[in-house]
């Protein structure tokens, strides 16, 4: 993955992975009674709960945009941080907004063969919802990265972008 990736080759001292998904899982499973590290996997569990999930999580941004981006990083101390997960244009603006030209957006790509290889299979109403497409379009990313499983690649993709990163330290 792109992500942990970036962690490797910068170091955990100066790289660290972020999810909004976990502030959202953790702040949903409080609010229904349910098993917080369960949502945090590909089970049935999760799969249960997900349109409600997601649904209540829209409600959440709609009241406060920044809610689970600042949960996020609360408590962060690396001068980098990979937002793994960002899946919403109000989720990009808010980091922009508050971060400005510190942000560099990342999109990470892979075919519809890849996806498939890792045991994706797309489910209607759910991977067609703005929860997971709603970056498709409206986003200039500063970079894009294919991740189809070739680890040299990945490795000479990421460079330019690690050699930005660090030039910013």
């Amino acid at each position: 993955m792109a992500a942990p990736r970036a962690v490797v080759l910068l170091g955990p001292d100066v790289c660290v992975v972020l999810r909004l998904s976990g502030p959202l899982k953790e702040q949903y499973a409080k609010e229904h009674g349910l098993d917080f590290q369960r949502l945090l996997d590909a089970s049935a569990y999760k799969e249960r709960y997900r349109q409600d999930m997601i649904r209540w999580g829209e409600e959440k941004r709609r009241a406060d945009p920044g809610f689970f981006c600042r949960t996020a990083v609360e408590g962060a101390a690396q001068p980098v941080w990979v937002v793994s997960d960002t899946r919403r244009l109000s989720d990009v603006e808010w980091f922009r907004d508050v971060y400005g030209d510190a942000v560099q957006t990342v999109r990470v790509v892979a075919t519809e063969e890849t996806r498939k290889r890792r045991s994706w299979v797309f489910v209607a109403g759910v991977d067609d919802a703005e929860s997971e497409c709603g970056l498709d379009q409206g986003v200039a990313f500063d970079w894009v990265i294919a991740n189809d499983g070739d680890d040299r690649s990945l490795d000479e993709q990421l460079e330019p972008l690690l050699q930005s990163l660090r030039g910013r330290l």
